[in-house]
């Protein structure tokens, strides 16, 4: 398994995905999205899985500030990549499969 954990230091969902694996003893690695965001291609590659609505957290206070809602899709996902403040988090990447947010029991099934 290949995992990696793109997540936000104040996000309690992620807390909990990195303790999951942990417990155990699978090893991941964790990318901060606030700083460092997604690649296009990873990007891509997890949105294929999740979609994007799934992507985006609509609660956070960028959403607004943005005017996310009021955007074409196009739009969206040039915001989104752009700041990476709003994407939801936990991201979890097993090779090609992708889960967002905290999900164990699909987790479970990748061991």
């Amino acid at each position: 398994m290949n995992i990696q954990i793109f997540g936000s230091s104040k996000s309690f969902d992620t807390k909990k995905a990195e303790r999951w694996f942990k417990e155990r003893r699978i090893k991941y690695q964790y990318i901060d999205v606030p700083s460092k965001g997604l690649s296009p291609r990873e990007y891509q590659s997890v949105k294929r899985n999740v979609g994007f609505a799934a992507l985006v957290n609509a609660k956070c206070r960028a959403y607004e500030d943005l005017y996310m809602a009021y955007l074409t899709p196009d739009a969206q996902e040039e915001k989104l990549l752009e700041h990476p403040e709003l994407f939801a988090t936990p991201i979890v990447r097993n090779g090609k499969e992708a889960t967002v947010g905290y999900c164990p029991d699909i987790w479970a099934q990748w061991e």
